[in-house]
């Protein structure tokens, strides 16, 4: 088996269809991106321990109001098998997911170039499907601690390694078109919650009987259905030989677009240019300003609209909130808002990062800050003459600039710093979505609150907040303003790239080759692109469903 996960055994022969990686990848992103979707557990775990009469049991952190107080609440609650879990107990896996995500990316990196993506893309998979199976046995038998260890920290490792498996494979795939080809992968990541979470819901509600939520069983059915989907794409993972490229293409002239590397920077001197450095702001600043008022979507739109949601916009939302049937068409008004941004998000992703191509790197992530800043500010202008469709639509378009930046910065560091450790180079500078994550949602959540406990009125808590928003992409484009080509003196002499090629198993087809893509129309092809395809379809229509609340 070790021999089948062996880099040099993943290269790829003369006449492969590089059109058969990109499902591959997406098999793989859109089996993680599920992570995305652990807020569908929320309730359901929040209420598995129920008296004689059916009723939930006290949570352990019930009545507690400083954060201090819950996280006394969530230390009882690791261990304790007689009170039910609270979302801020739940929650931590949310975070250890996407801490953990960047910290093995960073750590594991370097590993996924030496022993290629097939091998590093089946650890994530035994990690992320394992962990799924840990925490349904936490459910089982009421500790929290292992569903903090399996899904929070195991589960958050697979996530990392997954995440970055299949970039540098994609990149030297498709060198006339490296947008494109790790945006139809990133696509997936951003996919995932939208096909795992009906599928997750209808699993419970087949599993609930007797009053029981059906949880442990859900997380052990995707156990197994994320396994063979991953592992299935993992085998597909391919290599192309040292000196592929595509038939009839020819890498650029680097006089002619200096911002396109042709030489390769090692792994452990990327971190010592300032490219790095200002792509890391880059990333973290786009990142920060979207993903906390991303993550508050639903209630953001509730409290900012009240009443005018539902057709009666002389209602604010404390009169909405203050009635079950309003507060129950309001908050699906929100879903729908939440599925909405979610297409966007997913569809922007390949969209933006395929329009890189052309437009290049730079300009795409100007005009991610340029529009952006732009587009915050006018949202707290809009929401003030409560204008739904053009507050919707701005959140549309910044959401699919969120996808868009995901996607389009491998791209970004395989131009700057060469191909050969873009794999690894990605993993590190995911480190600043690690830092995104929490700077984004401490921002918007200390606003919301600190305002909120000043008195303002529900409809006029955001509009400051957006403002902060659009000084982080003021940032992110000074940033981005200042990345230039980065010296020769950071890049491998040819003496260099050949060692580390011979350390990195790249033992074939050390001259230039050039073979052309095989049909691809081929029914393999139709085949993997259908196993990908058809969920993501499933996932689309799922969403529509939701956010037709938006218009009807």
């Amino acid at each position: 088996m070790a021999g089948v996960l062996d880099k040099e055994n993943t290269i790829a022969s003369p006449g492969f269809n590089r059109w058969l990686v990109p499902p591959a990848a997406l098999a793989v992103h859109l089996s993680i991106g599920m992570a995305y979707g652990f807020s569908v557990f929320w309730k359901p775990l929040g209420n598995v321990l129920k008296d004689e009469l059916g009723n939930p049991i006290a949570a352990c952190a019930a009545g507690a109001t400083t954060f201090g107080d819950k996280l006394a609440g969530t230390a009882k609650a690791l261990f304790a098998t007689d009170c039910n879990w609270t979302q801020f107990d739940l929650g931590w896996m949310f975070t250890l997911f996407f801490v953990l995500l960047g910290c093995s990316a960073a750590l594991f990196g370097g590993w996924l170039e030496r022993e290629g993506p097939r091998k590093t893309g089946v650890v994530s998979a035994v990690l992320w499907a394992g962990g799924l199976l840990i925490s349904a046995a936490g459910i089982y038998l009421h500790q929290l601690w292992l569903l903090w260890l399996g899904s929070g920290i195991i589960g958050g490792i697979g996530l990392g390694l997954g995440y970055i498996s299949p970039v540098s494979t994609l990149i030297k795939w498709f060198p006339d078109h490296r947008g494109m080809a790790t945006g139809m992968a990133i696509m997936g990541f951003g996919g995932g919650a939208m096909i795992g979470s009906p599928i997750a819901t209808k699993l419970m509600a087949y599993f609930s009987v007797a009053g029981a939520a059906g949880v442990w069983q859900t997380f052990v059915v995707l156990g197994v259905i994320y396994f063979i989907f991953m592992l299935s794409g993992s085998f597909g993972y391919r290599i192309p030989a040292t000196g592929w490229k595509p038939a009839n293409w020819n890498p650029p002239v680097t006089k002619d677009n200096a911002m396109i590397a042709t030489k390769h920077v090692h792994l452990n001197t990327a971190h010592k240019t300032p490219q790095f450095w200002l792509l890391w702001i880059v990333l973290c600043m786009n990142v920060s300003a979207c993903i906390g008022i991303l993550g508050a979507a639903s209630p953001m739109l509730q409290e900012t609209f009240g009443g005018a949601l539902i057709g009666q916009a002389q209602l604010g939302f404390i009169d909405v909130k203050a009635d079950d049937g309003l507060s129950a068409a309001a908050a699906l008004v929100g879903a729908g808002f939440v599925g909405l941004i979610s297409v966007f998000n997913i569809f922007g992703r390949i969209g933006w990062a395929s329009s890189s191509d052309r437009l290049g790197r730079k300009r795409t992530y100007f005009i991610f800050f340029v529009l952006g800043a732009v587009l915050y500010c006018t949202a707290a202008y809009v929401a003030g003459f409560k204008s739904l469709s053009l507050f919707v639509a701005c959140f549309c378009i910044i959401s699919s600039m969120y996808g868009g930046g995901f996607a389009t910065i491998p791209a970004y560091l395989a131009d700057m710093f060469g191909t050969q450790f873009v794999g690894a180079i990605h993993g590190r500078l995911l480190t600043a979505w690690s830092t995104a994550g929490i700077i984004g949602p401490v921002v918007v959540n200390y606003m919301h609150d600190t305002r909120l406990e000043a008195g303002v009125p529900y409809e006029q808590i955001y509009a400051p907040i957006m403002l902060v928003l659009a000084g982080m992409m003021v940032i992110g484009f000074v940033a981005n303003m200042l990345i230039k080509p980065v010296a020769d003196k950071y890049f491998m002499t040819d003496a260099e790239l050949d060692a580390v090629r011979s350390v990195g198993h790249a033992k074939v087809a050390t001259k230039t080759v050039e073979m052309a893509d095989a049909d691809k129309n081929s029914l393999v092809v139709i085949l993997a692109w259908g196993a990908v395809l058809i969920p993501i379809a499933y996932g689309i229509w799922s969403t529509a469903q939701k956010a037709w609340s938006l218009f009807s």
